[in-house]
């Protein structure tokens, strides 16, 4: 049936402007002023904003991490997703060092399938480049559509891969037309910092934190942003929390070079002091890279602002504090790391940003959706309001005031890091694919409604040459 959206002050990443939306058979067919269609459903979205729908580049659903399962899977979290305008997903595909990639893709369309209520796509993690990775790897990005590869440079002895193996994704991501993403902390000093704080006796959550310094994800982010250049590739760098990172990353950008960045809601919003709550609370609040010190979110607005910072992920990651968390109660080392963000990432960035002032309506529509729709192969079929486009949108009233909390959550997660938050503006409708998720604010949405997104490669940009540089053909 064909929709259209009426009186709506429509918001993209370039334009504001008023006019109605037609929607047929899923896409845009038409964008005018006071439009008519016979036999159309009307939908009235005076007073409201008509964004794009948000795409989360950044999501852990049902991933398995020291010794458990974030608690939210491609159904519960996917429907939370949407409750808060997000209308798309790009969730990490974990490997396995020996085992082929196409079995860890296997796995993860075994997660998703007959479950995600909105439309999704995989990252794709690269632990080691042997021959037969290199073999699998072109074969994956052209079969699967599957064009981002991340590397963890943390995680020793779980996820953290070498220079060696970083440096040879970067080559193959240039020729192949793939995206690097990097989880940017120095594995290796994080794992000395830890071991010795345990053998002082130093267990409690704030530990996790102090044992991985906001200087070694400046020394990570600088060295993954040295190679990019060295290899002429293209690199994001997920999760940025701190000064020291994001300074690296504008200085790299500012020299030409493909560099991208990601925050999320809880390095702008919250600080390390609440790792200090008492009675092991400050284990809700457990994040790799951690919460820094307040003044760092001064630094992350600024150039979220100035765009030196591209996009905002929720970073999902979701433990149950009962149960989960406190697997570290006596071992800081042991808490899973992660956080529930998926639901409120689209209301947070308008609340904190565009209602305060600090960013502007466009730049919101730009970092929750468009910035992440071109880097990762979307656009313009995702990402934006425009003929020819998905009809992902989100109806979303500027006025409306609610407290954010656990007891109303769409979530399976027992807490909310954001508790007793005060925000303005939510979703009202989520549309995806001219289909109505929520409506109305009430979940009308199907599990298994979602598609899987083929992406098209990484689109890379002229720019000058280096004058020195040694390159090199990627090998086993």
């Amino acid at each position: 049936m064909k929709k259209l959206v009426k009186n709506g002050t429509i918001v993209t990443a370039t334009d504001t402007y008023f006019g109605d939306i037609l929607i047929d058979d899923g896409v845009i067919v038409m964008i005018g002023v006071e439009l008519e269609a016979q036999g159309a459903e009307v939908i009235d979205a005076a007073g409201c904003y008509v964004f794009p729908g948000g795409i989360d580049p950044h999501t852990h659903l049902d991933m398995p991490f020291g010794g458990t399962v974030t608690i939210d899977d491609f159904e519960s979290g996917t429907r939370a997703a949407a409750f808060g305008g997000t209308t798309t997903v790009i969730d990490f595909c974990l490997t396995s060092k020996g085992a082929p990639l196409q079995s860890a893709v296997k796995t993860w369309h075994d997660k998703s399938r007959g479950k995600a209520c909105i439309d999704y796509s995989f990252h794709l993690m690269v632990a080691e480049l042997n021959d037969d990775v290199l073999f699998e790897l072109p074969q994956i990005i052209d079969e699967e559509g599957i064009t981002s590869l991340k590397v963890f440079m943390a995680y020793k002895n779980v996820f953290q891969a070498d220079d060696d193996t970083l440096y040879k994704t970067l080559l193959l991501a240039k020729e192949q037309g793939a995206l690097v993403m990097v989880h940017a902390e120095n594995g290796d000093v994080i794992d000395y910092l830890i071991n010795k704080a345990l053998a002082d006796g130093k267990t409690d959550p704030i530990y996790h934190a102090l044992t991985r310094p906001a200087v070694l994800e400046g020394e990570a982010t600088g060295r993954a942003c040295n190679l990019t250049e060295l290899a002429d590739s293209q690199l994001y760098v997920v999760h940025v929390t701190c000064a020291e990172a994001a300074w690296k990353i504008e200085e790299a950008r500012k020299k030409g070079l493909r560099i991208y960045g990601e925050t999320c809601p809880q390095y702008l919003l919250l600080d390390v002091s609440v790792l200090n709550l008492p009675n092991f609370e400050g284990a809700k609040y457990v994040w790799s890279p951690p919460l820094r010190e307040k003044w760092n979110q001064d630094v992350l607005w600024d150039l979220l602002k100035n765009g030196m910072l591209q996009t905002i992920g929720s970073d999902q990651c979701s433990f149950n504090f009962n149960g989960q968390k406190d697997l570290g109660i006596h071992d800081f080392s042991k808490i899973p790391n992660g956080g529930p963000t998926i639901e409120d990432r689209f209301s947070l960035l308008y609340s904190e940003g565009v209602a305060k002032g600090r960013i502007s309506l466009n730049r919101f529509a730009d970092i929750i959706a468009t910035s992440s729709a071109k880097l990762f192969g979307l656009f313009p079929q995702k990402g934006t309001v425009a003929i020819g486009s998905d009809a992902d949108l989100v109806i979303f009233d500027p006025y409306a005031e609610r407290t954010i909390s656990a007891s109303s959550h769409h979530m399976k997660v027992d807490y909310n890091a954001f508790e007793g938050m005060k925000v303005t503006g939510e979703p009202v409708s989520v549309l995806v694919r001219g289909e109505y998720v929520i409506r109305d604010k009430q979940f009308v949405g199907t599990p298994g409604y979602g598609h899987y997104l083929p992406r098209k490669r990484f689109n890379q940009p002229e720019r000058l040459p280096l004058k020195e540089k040694s390159l090199g053909g990627v090998s086993g």
